[in-house]
């Protein structure tokens, strides 16, 4: 079986980093779609992140079962956050 893999915040897309518009203020997690023991795949959607202007679906990096989370709806975050565990299958 293979070693568990911890899910960072990755990288803000560079469009946030350049206009400002959306990317001002802090990043909330406003929706775990997932539950510990629930099945990913890659590219789905794995929590969705809010500003006070804009929301940011976070997909998923590869496929696994969670086997932990780290974050839960209202936390801040930022980038290299620790947002879950995956059991990669």
């Amino acid at each position: 079986m293979s070693e568990r893999v911890e899910i960072q915040l990755p990288p803000m897309p560079e469009c946030w980093q350049s206009c400002g518009a959306c990317g001002d203020g802090e990043l909330l997690v406003s929706d775990i779609p997932l539950a510990v023991g629930d099945r990913v795949w890659r590219d789905e959607p794995m929590l969705t992140l809010e500003t006070d202007k804009t929301t940011l679906d976070i997909p998923a990096p590869r496929s696994g079962r969670v086997s932990a989370l780290h974050v839960e709806i209202g936390d801040p975050v930022q980038v290299g956050s620790l947002l879950m565990t995956l059991q990669p299958e």
